[in-house]
């Protein structure tokens, strides 16, 4: 096992933005303090073919744009929030309108993705720490966020996530990288040929803007359901309204049975290569890519839509203002704590 650092780039004010290499002889795991974005993840398939799994850039400065969020660490809130605001305890926090009239990913240009975080090598693993002062974005409370990247000898790719703030406040953080199983420039055949399965019976149907209804709705024979494993392309292009709204599948699946322990929550493969999640929130958004806009990528691969993947760890999207759904908001000085993890068998 081994940790190697490098220089990636430098920010517009001349920092250096450093590499960090996660090995474990079979899988590597790169990620960056700039954004704490994962920029690789390598591993091979049963025929002992080492692909690069994730859509990314092959420099910093590429990521200063990264208009798809391609291996971005999502804070304070992933997904969406209806009309950019949220209330707490009868105080009304107003976002940024980054989305139609919704706010989606906290911010575009000064989210957790676009900023420095301060890194340490640990055992097997890249600590970053990052303080996000009170307001900032429009969130209340000084927060400090640290992101605990590890590695494990079963192949385990480890995200550990860490928040203290001194108000009571809004978190809901996610990491957005965009995986096909083929290799990140496989493409929509590759994608569309994956199995997927993901163990929810449930999912959270949209309106317009990719709003939660507020309902949590069965997927028994609904396209949507993936408790047997089927192709992501099996289904994807049905005359479905709620396809329709989003271009493919872009939607929130409720895990089945969440107790805030870590748990198998889907099962990914193709090409000999099978990747499965665990997490111990209680949502999964599975994203199909259908918005990837056509961008040149490692190596010059050409990017374009549903070339990847998300399956995107979290509390539902606008559940701080959703009756019914478990509200993504921690106490003041008390420590949360929550851990996904990517294993590659």
């Amino acid at each position: 096992m081994s940790v190697e650092k490098k220089e990636f780039g430098k920010t517009k004010d001349g920092k250096v933005i450093s590499l960090y290499t996660i090995s474990n002889g079979r899988v590597s795991v790169a990620v960056t303090d700039y954004g704490a974005n994962v920029v690789s993840i390598c591993a091979p398939n049963d025929r002992g073919e080492v692909k690069d799994l994730v859509m990314g850039y092959d420099k910093a400065e590429d990521y200063f744009v990264n208009s798809c969020f391609f291996g971005a660490c999502v804070g304070r809130s992933a997904n969406r929030i209806k009309d950019a605001k949220f209330s707490i305890d009868g105080t009304e926090y107003k976002l940024a309108v980054n989305d139609g009239p919704n706010n989606l990913h906290s911010d575009f240009d000064n989210g957790f993705h676009k900023q420095m975080w301060n890194a340490e090598i640990g055992d097997d693993a890249v600590i970053m720490t990052i303080n996000s002062p009170d307001m900032e974005n429009g969130f209340p409370g000084n927060m400090k966020v640290t992101m605990t990247y590890s590695l494990t000898k079963a192949n385990e790719f480890k995200l550990e996530y860490e928040a203290l703030s001194d108000k009571k406040t809004l978190f809901n953080m996610t990491n957005h990288t965009y995986f096909n199983l083929g290799g990140h420039d496989a493409g929509e055949k590759a994608l569309n040929e994956t199995m997927l399965n993901i163990k929810a019976s449930h999912y959270t149907p949209v309106v317009e803007g990719a709003i939660p209804t507020g309902e949590i709705a069965p997927v028994k024979d609904t396209v949507f359901d993936f408790t047997t494993p089927k192709k992501i392309g099996d289904d994807i292009d049905k005359d479905i309204e709620q396809l329709k709204l989003v271009q493919g599948y872009d939607h929130n699946y409720v895990i089945d049975g969440y107790d805030k322990s870590i748990r198998e929550i889907a099962k990914a493969s193709y090409d000999g290569r099978t990747m499965i999640v665990y997490t111990d929130l209680p949502g999964v958004q599975f994203y199909a890519g259908n918005c990837i806009a056509d961008d040149i990528g490692k190596g010059g691969a050409k990017y374009s839509k549903r070339g990847a993947f998300c399956l995107e760890t979290q509390f539902y999207p606008d559940s701080i203002n959703q009756e019914g759904f478990i509200k993504p908001v921690i106490e003041a000085n008390v420590p949360f704590k929550t851990t996904t993890v990517y294993q590659f068998v």
